[in-house]
């Protein structure tokens, strides 16, 4: 198999996206230890359950939308029930899995959270895009990550797991 090199101009592209990637997430991993004494992990955590029905879910479905193992879920969902931001129930429908519930507490934490994390994400991303840039960068990675979730057809953009559900202001 012959190797496919990447052109100068894919190369370059590559390089950015990575310096941009990782710090993008060093500035919001920074704010929210800061302000709100957590990792982005466990903020994202939160987030999630907060646009889930009822604030809950299955413990194996958080771990998917969040794209981590079963296993680092279990070690943050430990520490943020620890915490009285979240607790564990026990699946009535399965035996052996486990459902993550926001508590009260952990919602008034992710709503003091929530303005200062858009703020980070606003003045590290979108502010240095376009309009057109915004709805090409949710193109592009909407394709990539389609593609490597192996559903490289694709339904309509609504269809993605992270596309937000409602209308708060937490991601």
């Amino acid at each position: 198999m012959t190797t496919r090199w990447l052109s100068p101009e894919e190369q370059r592209a590559w390089r950015a996206y990575i310096a941009a990637a990782l710090l993008l997430e060093d500035a919001i991993d920074r704010q929210l230890q800061q302000e709100a004494g957590m990792p982005h992990m466990y903020y994202s955590i939160l987030s999630t359950l907060s646009e889930s029905p009822e604030h809950r879910l299955r413990m194996t479905d958080l771990a998917e939308r969040l794209k981590i193992t079963r296993s680092r879920l279990t070690y943050a969902v430990t520490r943020l029930e620890k915490d009285g931001l979240l607790r564990r129930e026990e699946c009535q429908w399965d035996k052996r899995g486990s459902i993550a519930v926001l508590t009260d507490e952990g919602m008034a934490v992710l709503e003091r959270a929530a303005p200062g994390h858009v703020e980070t994400v606003r003045v590290h991303l979108f502010d240095h895009l376009a309009p057109h840039q915004v709805a090409q960068l949710e193109e592009i990675f909407t394709g990539v990550a389609r593609a490597l979730q192996g559903d490289e057809a694709g339904g309509p953009a609504e269809d993605v797991p992270w596309r937000r559900r409602s209308g708060k202001p937490c991601s």
